[in-house]
């Protein structure tokens, strides 16, 4: 991996541009087949989880010391970008890998908790973010999950439920986010380390959904499940800090989903249309064609600059907040109008589930809606440019 770039915010060196075809090229002939099995499957296939890991993009950030790639933030933006292109299931997996889990470790773990569990998330490892709750969505912090300490051991008993929990199928270690003392309010929420087969810990429902749907999304139960103190990530009552930095970088990520979906609808679209003939030429000679394809074309490369630029911020360790709801509203939206706009140049063909741009329209829509709705990204900016 190449050491951080000073190129123009919008413009890719040229390690960047080689990382990015290196990968745009694995996900057209090695994920693009499975695409439509994995969808119906509900299930990420493992032999694709192993190549992930072979060609260090679940690690992107992690250091060498630990077996990682050593790469920077924008690498993993352009990681998601691409691999979403093909198949948003298998971006979003990258994405809550690198952009949660192995950003609040880097920045939080002790140097024990590091050794440990960095190498395993850069080698066979797959990890998961557990905020969400039944009471605690856009409201991230009212949460019921409850961390006692433990009578006559040093660690936590950790009770409750979380829910909407991406990767947590696949995952082997989870960050954990509990109220040690609801009366502190969020001063009170603290980030544990739980590793699957702990006792009193066990996976809940897995989700049938809508879109995405190789990306596994489950309920956690947890039961009277001891969590040694060594597994607290930061400091008790710092887990507020943790969530709320990690999301921060998250929206970037869920931002590089959505324009890689936006760029995958494009680019199917645009083949169609250079194929589909109708009155005897291709659609794409009609210049109504020509110009809705020019238009998305148009939102696409505006939501790019976007991500880009936030993905570039965080990099140079300057102001990103603004910047990273921004992209996550603008490239969610975008996703979702360029996607929809896809099925109708494909007419009734992109209505049917033989065509890719069906399953393309359904993935989109949970970029308004997860790691912060449209709304809270809105209010935000409101705050941030505004001050109210």
């Amino acid at each position: 991996m190449s050491e951080p770039s000073h190129a123009p915010l919008t413009r890719l060196s040229s390690d960047e541009q080689m990382f990015r075809d290196t990968i745009r090229r694995f996900a057209g002939e090695q994920i693009a087949p499975l695409v439509r099995q994995m969808d119906e499957s509900q299930q990420m296939d493992s032999k694709l989880l192993r190549q992930l890991f072979e060609l260090g993009l679940m690690g992107i950030e992690i250091p060498e010391q630990y077996g990682g790639s050593a790469g920077t933030f924008f690498e993993a933006i352009l990681a998601v970008e691409e691999l979403s292109a093909v198949d948003p299931s298998v971006g979003v997996l990258v994405d809550v890998q690198n952009t949660l889990c192995i950003n609040a470790l880097v920045r939080w773990a002790t140097p024990e908790q590091k050794q440990k569990h960095l190498n395993r998330l850069a080698s066979d490892t797959i990890g998961a973010y557990a905020l969400s709750e039944a009471s605690s969505g856009s409201d991230a912090f009212a949460l019921q999950t409850r961390a006692t300490k433990a009578q006559g051991k040093d660690g936590y008993v950790l009770n409750g439920q979380k829910l909407w929990i991406t990767n947590a199928k696949e995952a082997g270690v989870f960050i954990v986010f509990a109220t040690i003392d609801p009366a502190l309010g969020y001063k009170g929420i603290t980030a544990f380390l739980v590793e699957k087969g702990m006792e009193g810990f066990t996976l809940g429902k897995k989700e049938d959904k809508l879109g995405i749907r190789a990306s596994s999304t489950c309920e956690l139960v947890f039961r009277d499940c001891f969590i040694p103190s060594s597994n607290v990530l930061g400091e008790p009552g710092k887990g507020y800090k943790i969530a709320i930095e990690t999301l921060n970088e998250g929206r970037i990520g869920i931002g590089a989903q959505m324009l890689g979906l936006a760029q995958g609808a494009w680019n199917h679209a645009a083949h169609w249309a250079k194929e589909r003939k109708q009155f005897g030429k291709t659609i794409v000679s009609f210049q109504a064609m020509q110009f809705q394809l020019a238009e998305m074309a148009t939102e696409i490369e505006a939501a790019r600059l976007m991500v880009y630029n936030a993905a570039r911020l965080k990099d140079a360790r300057l102001d990103f907040l603004k910047e990273a709801a921004m992209c996550k509203y603008f490239a969610s939206h975008v996703a979702e109008r360029v996607a929809s706009l896809a099925v109708e140049v494909y007419g009734g063909s992109g209505f049917v589930k033989d065509y890719p741009v069906e399953k393309l329209y359904r993935d989109a829509k949970i970029g308004k809606i997860y790691e912060g709705t449209s709304f809270m990204q809105l209010a935000t900016i409101a705050k941030l440019t505004l001050g109210v």
